[in-house]
């Protein structure tokens, strides 16, 4: 069972950042893929950023530039760091993991393991 435990989030104003982060075991955190994913009231579960186990990432096309994935080795952990939101990344954001290996899923049900999420809500 993959363990991943997201943290980090909270209420800002539009403008403001905020860091989320991800705690998952060793040997995840080692060799998977690492992603976070957001997913609004009433919307589908879109993929914000990936962290392959070879450290290439990628981004959903609204958040580059402003958003940065990253990994935190002291703790395990995958972060996720949020500059200049906007009401539109209002969403509840989940970490996910893909299977041990070094590629990231291109498909949302290629990830084997889910966190609970946090909630990310950004006023105007």
């Amino acid at each position: 069972q993959v363990q991943l435990e997201e943290s980090g989030g909270g209420s800002v104003q539009a403008g403001g950042s905020l860091t989320l982060s991800c705690v998952t075991s060793a040997n995840i955190y080692g060799s998977a893929c690492l992603a976070w994913f957001r997913q609004a009231p009433g919307g589908e579960r879109e993929e914000v950023a990936a962290l392959s186990g070879v450290g290439r990432t990628r981004y959903a096309e609204y958040v580059k530039g402003r958003f940065t994935i990253s990994k935190d080795g002291t703790k395990n952990s995958v972060l996720l760091q949020m500059h200049d939101l906007k009401p539109e990344d209002t969403a509840t954001y989940h970490c996910a993991a893909g299977p041990l290996g070094s590629v990231c899923p291109v498909q949302l049900r290629g990830f084997v393991g889910w966190g609970q999420g946090t909630q990310v809500t950004v006023s105007s």
